[in-house]
């Protein structure tokens, strides 16, 4: 799946859902490397664990940011 984020330097989010588990996440744009390290830390969760832990994060003075989009992302692909 594609998730375009809004607000953040990463613009888009892929990952694959198994189920309710999280694969392949990776983003275009952004650190990195502290989004490599998310994605490898999300690798075989669950989404609704991983979406309680990144939901509201935010990034500097923005209102949003990277782990939070990815939680967005998730909540969407689960269809609440």
């Amino acid at each position: 799946m594609d998730y375009r984020t809004k607000g953040t330097c990463s613009s888009v989010i892929h990952f694959d859902l198994d189920g309710n588990v999280v694969r392949n996440v990776s983003f275009e744009g952004g650190c990195n490397g502290n989004l490599k390290g998310i994605g490898r830390l999300v690798e075989g969760m669950d989404a609704h664990d991983v979406i309680e832990k990144l939901e509201g994060t935010k990034c500097g003075y923005r209102p949003t940011s990277c782990p939070d989009q990815l939680a967005r992302a998730l909540k969407e692909a689960l269809g609440e």
